[in-house]
């Protein structure tokens, strides 16, 4: 812990827009850092938990006014990014303000016919989903701009991680077994994106596009098979991707129209780290060792 750290007035301090998966993460190692740590959820009530303090989302503007980080999970709805809707006037006036975290999504870079993006990539939605993404992390860059603070559009891949991965849905048995092998999907373990989360407030310099994705990009059937290897269990039977989409919702059916494969390369120079789990072998051996008490 630093000394700005350990000091009282200048104790830096954290807000959350949204303490999800990862952003639960996120405020536990503010907490353990010595940051005074504020993070916002949908329910009514509020307290402290962890020594991080939880406030109702719409209830959030005074932490705002003192906060010198700022990290947004929310997702856009109804065509618009709530955290900047409500609060991007109180976020621009924060006196002690020194950077602003976006979450984003890898979607932002659109159908690429399985063809290979990076950071430098012009981003190019081709659903809507994408679109708000995009219109988001360019109201955030423009606002951070204006204020002259650091700014970070981190773009994850899909997230995985203890109580969330494969392993999980073979044991309930709604794991299926997809036959596209030419359909890669790029992912990230929960704990490499929260640690690349305060790697990036680390190294806070102007504005930049991190893709936190791991680095092997890999087939929804790889990945299943593996699993059920780990778990010494037969893998479901293989369907193909038109049966498959019989049924799926709206919101899984869009993940299986676009093909690209993410590279993070510069991300992890950027910010002088390597990933935990580079692929999803390491990520998924982890979590089952770290629920059998090895890890």
């Amino acid at each position: 812990m630093t000394a700005m750290e350990r000091s009282g007035t200048d104790q830096p301090h954290l807000v959350i827009l949204g303490l999800g998966y990862i952003g639960t993460v996120v405020a536990r190692t503010g907490v353990a850092r010595g940051w005074r740590v504020t993070g916002t959820h949908r329910h009514l009530r509020e307290g402290e938990e962890d020594g991080v303090r939880r406030v109702c989302f719409t209830q959030v503007g005074d932490a705002l006014r003192t906060a010198t980080h700022v990290l947004i999970s929310t997702p856009p709805e109804n065509g618009r990014d709530p955290a900047f809707a409500l609060f991007a006037d109180i976020i621009a006036d924060a006196c002690r303000l020194r950077w602003i975290g976006y979450y984003s999504t890898t979607g932002v870079y659109g159908d690429r016919a399985g063809g290979t993006v990076d950071e430098t990539t012009p981003p190019r939605p081709t659903q809507a989903r994408g679109r708000m993404r995009l219109d988001a992390e360019t109201s955030w860059q423009a606002l951070a701009a204006r204020r002259r603070v650091a700014c970070d559009l981190m773009r994850l891949g899909g997230i995985y991680g203890p109580g969330r991965s494969v392993l999980d849905a073979l044991r309930a048995g709604t794991a299926r077994l997809i036959a596209a092998p030419a359909h890669l999907f790029s992912r990230i373990h929960r704990d490499d994106a929260a640690g690349a989360t305060w790697a990036a407030i680390d190294t806070a310099a102007g504005c930049r596009v991190l893709n936190l994705v791991d680095s092997r990009p890999s087939s929804q059937s790889e990945v299943t098979r593996f699993g059920a290897e780990l778990l010494r269990i037969a893998p479901p039977q293989a369907v193909s991707l038109a049966d498959s989409l019989t049924g799926m919702s709206e919101t899984g059916q869009s993940f299986w129209k676009e093909r690209r494969v993410v590279r993070s390369d510069m991300t992890e120079r950027s910010l002088g780290r390597c990933w935990l789990y580079p692929s999803y072998r390491e990520g998924l051996a982890a979590i089952l060792a770290a629920e059998d008490g090895v890890g």
